[in-house]
This record gives structure tokens, C-alpha cells and sequence, in this order.
């Protein structure tokens, strides 16, 4: 029977039919990534995450995207190998303006995977080049595997278990203008290119994942009600973090694949069907849904031993950078920025 011909889904089944491939995709995801484990292979699992809560059906625009980000991240990784580390006066404004064009495209959501690919390329590329010398291309070889494996990914499983919904969602370009755009990314670079600084000038060791925390999380900060929204965030990965510390307890109890994939399914169907039968909290619930992915895969993606400090280090390092979006956000809030609407208008 022809599609034209079969009765149209109800909101029930569209809402079954995501949940299922939400749930299959992400545990695929993990499954990959456990068994490959190439260099940043669990950020994978997060990107098609993002993939499948954001967008409804892969496009030709999905496949633009992908082809232009790693392009570029290998372009970054081929500067920082030959020899830009070696001058800082250059890397830390050439850090600042990828993370600034970041945040302008991230605003638009056609733009909003290429953007998080870009940002952070630009943060971690040159800090594990200048941690371990020699490993910047592979981290962006790493970096641009997990991105064309998480497209590949969401599109097969759009093949096999495509969307029911007869009227396809389009992402709209940005509702602000540009002027406002670029104001609000320039908050953004203000709120986290000091701790990035900071990071970057004493080399602390691990700290990867608090500057990509603090580089994303700062434009959902830099808005009207900054404390609240700063709040949210503390309070959601908290959430993420404590379930995570469950999994993790779990998996070291019983350290067998399948029971961590078997783990991973009911997690994931369980917020699956948050995220899509309540979209109006599909924010907390993808949020809290996050934290403890990129907590437990990045710890299970580690070969080193010392494998138990390393995940509450994580978790330390996440909570660092929601303390630290606080603390700016009480200093930022209120403030009318007049100079630097100034200079955008």
C-alpha cells in the first residue's frame, strides 16, 4: 500500500514511532562507540542525540553541513601541527573569533550542528596539542569520524523507521536580527573565553570537558534571567550526574556489554518518551539525558586504568563549570550592556 493511501498516524503512533528510533539510534550509538573507541568516539552518541531530538528527518542541508565541518576541522587540526601553538599572541584571538562565529550560527537553528562541531574543534583541537604534542590531527580526525558516523547514523535510521508525521517540520531561520545575534554572541565570548584563557595559559590536564560545558552552556546564559537559566543548568546536570553515578556503579558491578547496552536502552526509552510526550520539557529532560551520556560513555571509552577517579573527575569538572555560570551570571545580571550594544547597532 502507497503512502498516499494509508490512513494518516495518529499523535500517538508519530510519538512510538520517534521514541522507538530514538531509543534503537542511541543505543546503536553506544554500542559502536564501545567497540571501536576511536579518539572522541563517545561524542558520537551525543551528536546523534542531538540529531534525532532536534530534527525531524535528515536533509540535503544535514549532509552541507556535516562536509563543510570537517572540512574545517581539519583545516584547524593542519594549523595547529604546523606550529601555531608556537605563537599564543595568534591562537588565543584566532580561538576567540571561531568561538564568537560559533555562537552567531548556533543562534540559527539550520546552523546549529555545524556551529557545535566548529566550537568544539576550536577549544579542543589546539588543548590536546598543546597537553600531548603531535595529537591535534588526530583528535580532529577523531572529531570529524564522530560527526560522519552520527549523520550516517540518523539517516539510516530515518530509512528504516521514517518519521510518521505527515507535515515535515522546517527548521526557520533565527527569529533575531543580525544585530541581535551578534550581540548576544558577544556576551556569550565574554562569559567563557576568560575560564578558556585560564586553561589554556596553566595546561590543566582533563580540563577539556569543563571549557566544551562552559563554551556551549554560556550562550543559553547570556540572556534576560542568566541566574535562573544558569540555576537550570546546575540543577540539571546535577540530576545527570547522580543517575549517571547509578549507571556507572552498575556497569563496575556487572562489567559485561550487553548489560551496559541493556542499561543504556531503558534509560533511553525512558526519556525518549519524556522528551517527545512532554516537548515542553524536552529541554530539562534532553539536558539531564546529556550529562550522564557524556559522563558514563567518555568514562567507558577510557583504555587507561584509574578508570574510577577519572569518572568522578568528570563529574567534578561539570559541576566546576555550572558553579562557575553562576557566579558569573549573578555579576552579569541586571547589567544593560550599553557599550556593547553600541557597537553592533
Amino acid at each position: 500500500m502507497s503512502d498516499s493511501q494509508m490512513l494518516p498516524a495518529t499523535p500517538e503512533e508519530i510519538i512510538q514511532r520517534r521514541v522507538l528510533r530514538f531509543t534503537i539510534g542511541i543505543t546503536i550509538a553506544v554500542a559502536i562507540s564501545a567497540l571501536m573507541n576511536w579518539t572522541l568516539s563517545y561524542i558520537m552518541p551525543i551528536l546523534l542525540a542531538k540529531f534525532l531530538v532536534d530534527r525531524q528527518a535528515p536533509t540535503i542541508h544535514t549532509i552541507y553541513e556535516l562536509v563543510i565541518s570537517m572540512l574545517l576541522t581539519i583545516v584547524i587540526a593542519w594549523f595547529v601541527s604546523v606550529g601555531l601553538l608556537e605563537y599564543p599572541s595568534l591562537l588565543m584571538p584566532l580561538i576567540a573569533v571561531l568561538m564568537f562565529i560559533s555562537y552567531y550560527l548556533f543562534i540559527d537553528p539550520r546552523w546549529n550542528f555545524f556551529a557545535t562541531i566548529l566550537l568544539v574543534a576550536s577549544l579542543i583541537i589546539p588543548y590536546a596539542a598543546i597537553i600531548s604534542p603531535g595529537i591535534g590531527m588526530i583528535v580532529g580526525v577523531g572529531l570529524c569520524f564522530s560527526g560522519l558516523v552520527s549523520v550516517l547514523l540518523f539517516t539510516l535510521l530515518h530509512i528504516y523507521l521514517p518519521d510518521l508525521a505527515r507535515e515535515k517540520e522546517q527548521h526557520a531561520a533565527s527569529s533575531q536580527s543580525q544585530n541581535e545575534r551578534l550581540f548576544e554572541s558577544a556576551k556569550a565570548l565574554i562569559i567563557a573565553f576568560p575560564v578558556i584563557c585560564f586553561f589554556y595559559t596553566f595546561e590543566l590536564s582533563g580540563a577539556m570537558l569543563t571549557m566544551i560545558f562552559i563554551a556551549i552552556l554560556s550562550l543559553q546564559t547570556a540572556g534576560e534571567k542568566s541566574i535562573k537559566i544558569s540555576l537550570f543548568m546546575m540543577l540539571t546536570n546535577i540530576i545527570g550526574g547522580i543517575i549517571a553515578i547509578a549507571v556507572y556503579n552498575l556497569v563496575s558491578f556487572v562489567p559485561v556489554l550487553s548489560f551496559y547496552l541493556g542499561l543504556i536502552f531503558l534509560i533511553s526509552l525512558v526519556f525518549a518518551h519524556k522528551m517527545y510526550s512532554m516537548p515542553e520539557k524536552a529541554m530539562v529532560f534532553s539536558t539531564i539525558f546529556s550529562t550522564l551520556l557524556v559522563l558514563v560513555s567518555s568514562t567507558m571509552a577510557s583504555s587507561n586504568g584509574d578508570v574510577d577517579s577519572k569518572f568522578y573527575v568528570r563529574i567534578a569538572q561539570i559541576g566546576g563549570a555550572c558553579i562557575y555560570l553562576v557566579i558569573i551570571s549573578y555579576f552579569i545580571e541586571g547589567r544593560k550592556w550599553q557599550r556593547l550594544k553600541r557597537c553592533f547597532n
